[in-house]
């Protein structure tokens, strides 16, 4: 247990680092938004594909309370890990704002000024966020969890460029982006509805799940499923 919920704490801190840190770096480099936000999204599809790829068969490479959440709703996790998880991975999400703030010489925790608010964007994040839980779902129904790191990056990497909100997608990501007043942040005042419509798209891409490919008993949604689970 302590050691999937370390994997859980690397992960998501690792994640925030990559999207803050390489967000930092392109608006160093250039003032072109379109540059920065390319920088931005290989840096993240890259972590994230290393990182799920590293420690999923450890912790099941969540990184994520909007998946963890589909787990403790559909009781294929034990409540006390999965809220030992998002916990976790909420810390994570804080630790690695700051280590990518602290790398680029600025406030550990600087508060953003970024707002995004309004439906165009709160819906941006529910299709990023159903597409990632389908996607999961539907890797793990189909015993293709191995392809997990590729595909979960692809998907997070489109939606950078066709959602709105440039798929934040991750309750604990958008928790630690808004402790950083860089291209990346999110103002604190919008955290809170960003999460709710995570959930929402959550909900939608369990729904498309258990739609496109129905399961007769309960199977875990871990991906790619941890070694404890394989001993």
């Amino acid at each position: 247990m302590v050691r999937r919920l370390f994997a859980e704490y690397l992960g998501t801190a690792m994640l925030v680092a990559a999207v803050v840190g390489s967000g930092i770096m392109g608006s160093a480099l250039t003032s072109d938004a379109a540059v920065i936000l390319i920088l931005n999204m290989m840096s993240t599809v890259l972590a994230l594909g290393v990182l799920i790829w590293m420690l999923g068969p450890i912790s099941g490479a969540h990184f994520n309370p909007a998946v963890t959440t589909v787990t403790l709703v559909k009781r294929e996790v034990r409540v006390l890990e999965g809220l030992s998880y998002i916990v976790v991975q909420i810390l994570g999400g804080l630790s690695g704002v700051a280590l990518a703030n602290v790398m680029f010489d600025l406030p550990a925790f600087d508060p953003s000024t970024n707002a995004r608010s309004g439906f165009p964007i709160w819906l941006g994040e529910v299709v990023a966020t159903a597409g990632l839980i389908a996607i999961i779902g539907i890797l793990t129904r189909t015993g293709r969890g191995h392809l997990g790191p590729l595909l979960v990056p692809a998907w997070i990497g489109a939606a950078y460029f066709f959602t709105s909100s440039t798929s934040f997608a991750n309750p604990a990501v958008t928790i630690g982006r808004s402790m950083t007043d860089t291209f990346t942040g999110i103002a604190p005042s919008d955290v809170l509805p960003f999460i709710a419509f995570q959930l929402i798209g959550a909900a939608i891409g369990s729904l498309l799940t258990d739609l496109l490919y129905p399961r007769t008993k309960p199977e875990p949604l871990d991906l790619p499923q941890p070694v404890h689970e394989r001993s």
